[in-house]
């Protein structure tokens, strides 16, 4: 799967920053702080970079959650980097938390692996609110293949945590993505990384779909897709808000008619713009 171009923005340089391994609870909150690479796990995928805000609390400062792309074979947390610093401006009151996540490769970490992994990083993120000083308020915002995981957790594993997410032309329904793919490569990429065919593995392909785990008490969803994207269709999109709707989940749905899986400068722009504003409206 296309990654969605990312690097566009360049990040502004952080008032403190930290290179660390191993999980770090000597923070300063009255200072700007910058942990990467916190591990959340034993393999070397299992990494987060946290970005922490000056002044922050553990009743006012929410937390946004970045989930990267890249068809769940590839892809890093770096890929979101150039958004960092738009974000920050944006969303003053967040610290923001970017993961990384174990990858399919030579039949290796099949689905639900990236599922778990999501759901594990978001685990430590919400135990170490007190040590890193900010609220239990999360929203969750992923691209792509990382679009899928964060619906998926919001959706299926939420305790209450997650007050909104959005998707960036993220699949949410594998079988009608296997059945209708936009490109002759979607099956096969879908069989690689759950082990078979709606017909072998469907409780894999039940259980990987957030549209299956939308109901009355789902968070708040924004959702924008491009009309000419040929990896992911946007009757994706269109499928869970209508699910969305039909539960009573307040939803908004932003279609980009001439851009495809990915897009930049005033569209993006345009992006930013409508995903902060929704997360002020939900997110108190």
């Amino acid at each position: 799967m296309k990654k969605v171009l990312l690097s566009l923005i360049v990040c502004s340089t952080m008032a403190c920053s930290k290179n660390n391994a191993d999980d770090n609870t000597g923070t300063n909150p009255a200072q700007a702080q910058t942990l990467t690479n916190i591990t959340y796990g034993t393999d070397a995928r299992q990494t987060m970079d946290i970005y922490l805000p000056a002044n922050r609390t553990e009743n006012e400062t929410k937390l946004l959650v970045l989930v990267h792309g890249g068809g769940w074979t590839e892809g890093d947390k770096s890929d979101f980097n150039g958004f960092i610093s738009e974000l920050q401006q944006r969303l003053p009151g967040y610290a923001i938390a970017n993961i990384n996540y174990r990858l399919v490769a030579n039949n290796q970490n099949l689905f639900p692996t990236a599922e778990n992994d999501v759901k594990a990083a978001i685990q430590q993120l919400i135990s170490k609110a007190v040590d890193y000083k900010y609220s239990k308020k999360l929203v969750l915002f992923g691209a792509s293949a990382g679009a899928h995981l964060a619906l998926l957790y919001a959706y299926k594993h939420n305790n209450g945590e997650v007050k909104a997410v959005g998707s960036m032309f993220g699949p949410t329904e594998l079988v009608s993505f296997y059945n209708a793919p936009p490109s002759p490569g979607i099956p096969f990429l879908l069989e690689a990384i759950t082990g078979g065919s709606p017909g072998t593995k469907a409780n894999i392909y039940h259980e990987s779909s957030p549209y299956n785990y939308v109901s009355a008490q789902s968070p708040p969803t924004i959702i924008f897709h491009g009309g000419l994207d040929v990896v992911v269709p946007p009757s994706q999109s269109v499928k869970l808000k209508d699910k969305l709707a039909s539960s009573g989940v307040a939803n908004q749905y932003v279609f980009y008619a001439n851009q495809a899986h990915g897009w930049f400068g005033t569209t993006l722009d345009d992006t930013f713009d409508k995903t902060v504003a929704f997360f002020q409206q939900h997110v108190k």
